[in-house]
């Protein structure tokens, strides 16, 4: 069977992942480098059935989105820095809420308004930390045109599974770029739907069972009664002030995603078998740091590349084996912000071996040569 291969623009990828995995929901608002996202859906979301519609304003996109997936359906949105801002409200109440989305985040500079046009990767930590509180959150960091397809179809799978907000962290540079990709056929990847039937009679429904670490999702209106409220709740959803259950459950939600990082966490590995200089990059940088990793050795040096595919949670056991393991001199972290991963590699690192970031604001990838210059220091 001859292959749908595409010449295809990385936003435009990511529309397309999400309507193989099954999304059948877009509720956002323009705003740049993302805005093709949302002009593919609105295109291509009628054809299959589905529901696209531009509110008002990022914070309620953010609650169409939340609406949708309360009412059984796979629903995206996406937007770039200062929009990020805006969801951050409702993206905490989908995490306690357990309700499952995928945002995408075009990365551009900030902060504020910032540099609409311009690649950046400054959202790292606000993928992880931008709303209040102890919360679960996972974010994929495609580097690919074809990524961008199949990060966001795994975005969905992981969203469903877990019941959790997913971000899919993208920039500018890839977001908006042309590559050939690989359409894949329907049923050649993998796609996952909530668990929607309880296996209980109504009046017998926990929605927030704290004793599973997830729980079936029955769609509003589906003869199953469960609150959703931004409160701390408890086994039913309606609010408590009890310490303990607040507790009990805060650390559930953490936990269901710890307890699964083999599953959820997800690495490329490149000439790191017998590495002692390691490069630690995603994204358009990572593009870069293979470069800058293929010179090196064609140079006698013994260099490597580690790739996350899922920046949160963190790829801490990958990083702490090759650290372990290969007796690492050196470390270089090369991103386009001004040290966000750079922070939590010397966390996994411990002073074990030296951790050099590379910094640029300069709105182009970080070239390999630079790369190969910090490489060149700890050989």
């Amino acid at each position: 069977m001859a292959k749908n291969v595409q010449f295809m623009m990385g936003n435009h990828a990511v529309a397309e992942g999400a309507l193989y995995a099954g999304c059948r929901f877009y509720g956002g608002y323009p705003i740049t480098p993302s805005s093709e996202v949302a002009e593919r859906m609105a295109e291509r979301l009628p054809q299959v059935g589905g529901r696209f519609i531009q509110m008002e304003d990022e914070i309620a996109a953010m609650a169409s989105v939340i609406g949708a997936s309360l009412a059984g359906v796979k629903a995206l949105t996406a937007t770039s820095g200062p929009g990020l801002s805006l969801k951050q409200e409702n993206l905490g109440f989908a995490c306690l809420c357990e309700i499952p989305v995928v945002i995408v985040d075009v990365m551009r500079g900030g902060p504020s308004t910032g540099m609409p046009t311009g690649p950046s990767q400054s959202d790292i930590m606000a993928a992880k930390w931008g709303t209040h509180g102890d919360h679960p959150i996972i974010a994929v960091t495609p580097a690919s045109v074809q990524e961008q397809f199949t990060e966001t179809v795994r975005a969905f799978n992981l969203s469903e599974k877990y019941r959790c907000p997913v971000i899919v962290l993208t920039d500018a540079i890839i977001g908006q770029m042309m590559e050939s990709i690989v359409i894949p056929e329907p049923g050649e990847l993998e796609v996952i739907d909530r668990i929607k039937d309880p296996g209980v009679p109504p009046e017998e429904y926990l929605p927030y069972d704290m004793e599973k670490d997830i729980n079936p999702m029955p769609p509003f209106g589906a003869g199953y009664r469960w609150h959703v409220t931004g409160l701390h709740h408890d086994e039913t959803g309606f609010p408590t002030n009890d310490p303990v259950l607040h507790t009990k459950n805060t650390v559930r939600l953490i936990e269901k995603l710890n307890k699964n990082y083999d599953d959820i966490v997800k690495v490329e590995e490149f000439y790191t078998d017998d590495a002692d200089i390691l490069v630690f990059a995603i994204g358009v940088n990572a593009r870069s740091a293979k470069a800058a990793v293929i010179e090196a050795r064609e140079k006698g040096i013994k260099a490597g590349l580690l790739r996350p595919l899922t920046i949160w949670p963190f790829p801490e056991k990958h990083l702490d084996k090759i650290i372990s393991t290969n007796n690492i001199k050196g470390i270089v972290v090369p991103e386009m912000n001004l040290g966000q991963m750079t922070l939590e590699v010397e966390r996994v690192a411990k002073g074990r071996c030296e951790v050099e970031g590379l910094y640029s604001l300069m709105l182009d990838p970080i070239l390999p040569s630079e790369i190969l210059e910090k490489i060149r220091r700890f050989a």
